[in-house]
């Protein structure tokens, strides 16, 4: 298995409920697609470089995870198809 890491920036205005559903998700995308989560980093509230969407600011979470040569490509296909709060 190979080791992989990823940072998910999620909107500044989420509650906390909301943030643990997108942990959750991932954690479970990741499961499912044999690979193994090893570490989740909580960087919270950081300034972004640029502005998305008139947003100045993200909460920042960094995943390391172990998994085999799908689990990322099954990871970037959550992301692209997840619903937008």
């Amino acid at each position: 298995m190979a080791f992989y890491e990823n940072t998910i920036v999620a909107k500044q205005d989420l509650a906390e409920k909301d943030l643990k559903i997108v942990k959750d998700r991932y954690n479970e995308i990741i499961s499912k697609s044999s690979g193994k989560v090893i570490k989740i980093e909580e960087w919270g509230l950081l300034n972004l470089a640029t502005r998305i969407k008139n947003y100045k600011k993200g909460f920042y979470i960094h995943y390391k995870f172990e998994g085999n040569n799908e689990t990322p490509v099954s990871y970037t296909h959550l992301r692209a198809h997840e619903t937008r709060h």
